[in-house]
């Protein structure tokens, strides 16, 4: 999946490689899913493919309705049974979001399935909140509801009628457009939610709390009599704490993707997990690796310059993961200047790899060390192409999910940062490692691979122990990443950046004083919830100004207390909705929320 094209590549445990929203459910509700938490239509059209190869269909002629339609029912029942929170049992909630925009055709089969899936549970266990734009006319300031209109009428025409309006804007509506709105739409004006722009994303909770969105819920599902009241007295806390952040961390991101922040979603999301655990402000300055090269210098010397004093001016550098060639020389010149100037260093996936690339060609006077990514003819190849990799088939061979990594130097940063651990498991999506045979030569000239596989011959981490932070790692540590609980790495980058690294190292990883404004009841409150959408200011600050989507509602609905469901006849509708065109569907089913993503 191209990053211009889809953003960031979301893995998950078992290796299902997803839409990045996953990564927005993975973090909000804290929660491990599946790749068949992913459903997507050539998954249904395949499974659909086997049934018939397999005779499970007699002979029928196979249709949209009934077989699709019944497959991708079907799927969303046997998914909504799987645990993602550790915990026995089948989920209580089910949430279904529906992307795309209504009338697209690639979405007719699924809102067909919904329709009937409605149908078949009944009404009260089965809620559907349509989100729809109301834009507003810069000119005159008008909000117009034609759209909304419209969206709700093709809606009802595809046979799904819906509950609750969630109206997105930039301004809160007016109560004669909410009058209208539910006039026109025939929804109760109870029930029309306005989602404008908040200064940043953690508003939003405490925003849909003072409409009373999730008594609408509640009551649209007969649960008012079981769900308590939302506590968001944390919730409100954390969102305080980042409106006081104001001492920055600026973070270099050397990428080829920068034109497009989705690309690094999981990566912002995690630096600012670390930042706000750190009490500092973040800031984002986007480089693109390849204007940091010569060739850019003889091109666009403006260009050339304006990178390296954006690199010059940061507190760390952080080179991420990517594919191909492009800008590779510059993430190897950023890794550099990073080891030069003893200015705090991650590398992840080919960040490492370019990490190690580097300190064969500058250290060890390998100037033509290079990956076979790049150079297959190299003499010094320092990264090669893994041996149970396939060159000929692209999808879904690389080595993906969860693996385990075995910390061989027990005191080194790496296993400080993650509380003196024997071994860490984190997710991985690489097709080329680091050469074992160039292992000793590197080490015997002061780098340090700290951490490698149950073979030890797969290289994990990367240190060099003479910088103050500078660790590069195969992995992927922001995809586990959460508010609250910040990924080691990234905690250590933003602590080395803003020299408490030292502090955060004797405490095993731990910020050692949590800001006094972020406790309740003698608990932290560093728990803060932040959601994709983030964009860059001017200035470079990643800020969380409210985007297209509403994870960030996620958490005042773990706090319903909900009636076990025995069975799936007793299903009752939830809720919870994506920000954008379509609607969002919530089933209740067993414990709890478990999403089911339709694309």
């Amino acid at each position: 999946m191209s990053p211009f094209e889809h953003g960031e590549v979301f893995v998950l445990d078992d290796g299902g490689e997803v839409d990045l929203d996953l990564g927005n459910y993975e973090r909000f509700l804290d929660i491990k899913l599946t790749r068949d938490n992913n459903i997507t239509t050539g998954k249904i059209y395949q499974s659909v493919i086997d049934k018939e190869r397999r005779g499970d269909y007699l002979g029928k002629t196979v249709q949209v309705v009934p077989h699709i339609t019944d497959a991708i029912q079907e799927w969303i029942e046997r998914v909504a049974k799987i645990p993602v929170d550790g915990q026995e049992g089948p989920a209580d909630v089910c949430v279904i979001e529906l992307g795309g925009t209504i009338g697209d055709i690639e979405s007719m089969p699924f809102i067909e399935a919904l329709g009937q899936f409605s149908y078949r549970v009944g009404s009260g266990n089965f809620c559907l909140i349509h989100v729809s734009l109301v834009p507003v006319l810069n000119v005159v300031g008008e909000q117009k509801t034609k759209p909304t209109q419209h969206s709700v009428r093709g809606l009802r025409g595809l046979g799904l009628t819906p509950n609750i309006l969630a109206c997105r804007s930039t301004k809160a509506l007016d109560e004669n457009v909410k009058r209208k709105l539910a006039q026109f739409c025939h929804i109760p004006e109870e029930n029309i939610v306005t989602l404008y722009d908040v200064p940043n994303i953690w508003h939003v909770p405490l925003l849909l709390k003072d409409q009373k969105a999730h008594e609408a819920i509640l009551k649209g599902l007969n649960l008012l009599g079981v769900a308590r009241k939302p506590e968001l007295k944390e919730w409100t806390a954390r969102t305080k704490i980042f409106d006081t952040l104001h001492d920055p961390v600026r973070i270099a991101m050397v990428g080829k993707y920068t034109g497009l922040s989705d690309s690094y979603l999981s990566v912002l999301k995690a630096l600012l997990h670390a930042s706000v655990a750190c009490h500092r402000k973040l800031i984002v300055e986007w480089i693109a690796a390849s204007d940091l090269e010569d060739s850019t210098a003889k091109e666009a010397p403006d260009v050339y310059k304006a990178a390296w004093d954006l690199l010059k001016g940061v507190d760390g550098v952080l080179v991420p993961g990517g594919f191909g060639d492009r800008g590779v020389q510059g993430k190897i010149l950023a890794a550099k200047y990073a080891r030069e100037k003893k200015v705090p260093f991650l590398g992840i996936c080919l960040g490492m790899q370019i990490a190690v690339i580097e300190f064969a060609r500058s250290v060890l006077g390998l100037h033509d060390a290079n990956s076979t990514e790049f150079d297959p003819e190299t003499t010094n190849p320092c990264v090669i192409f893994m041996p149970e990799g396939s060159k000929t088939h692209m999808g879904g061979t690389m080595r993906l999910g969860s693996r385990r990594t075995y910390f061989n130097v027990t005191d080194c940063i790496s296993a400080k940062l993650y509380g003196n651990v024997s071994f860490v498991d984190e997710r991985h999506r690489h097709r080329y490692e680091v050469n074992p045979n160039m292992i000793s030569k590197l080490e015997n000239v002061g780098l340090s691979f700290v951490g490698r596989d149950e073979t030890g011959q797969r290289m994990e981490i990367v240190e060099l122990p003479s910088h103050p932070y500078f660790v590069g790692v195969q992995f992927h540590p922001e995809f586990k990443s959460r508010p609250g609980k910040p990924s080691a790495l990234f905690l250590g980058l933003i602590a080395a950046a803003c020299g408490r690294l030292e502090t955060v190292l004797h405490d095993n990883g731990h910020v050692r004083k949590p800001l006094t404004s972020a406790m309740s009841n003698g608990h932290s409150m560093m728990e803060i919830h932040q959601n994709g959408g983030a964009i860059k200011s001017s200035n470079g600050s990643v800020n969380g100004v409210y985007s297209n989507d509403m994870h960030s509602i996620l958490p005042q609905f773990k706090t319903w207390s909900t009636t076990r469901a025995s069975c799936i006849a007793n299903a009752r509708a939830h809720f919870v909705c994506k920000m954008g065109r379509f609607p969002s569907i919530i089933w209740k089913h067993s414990q709890y929320i478990v999403p089911c993503f339709l694309f």
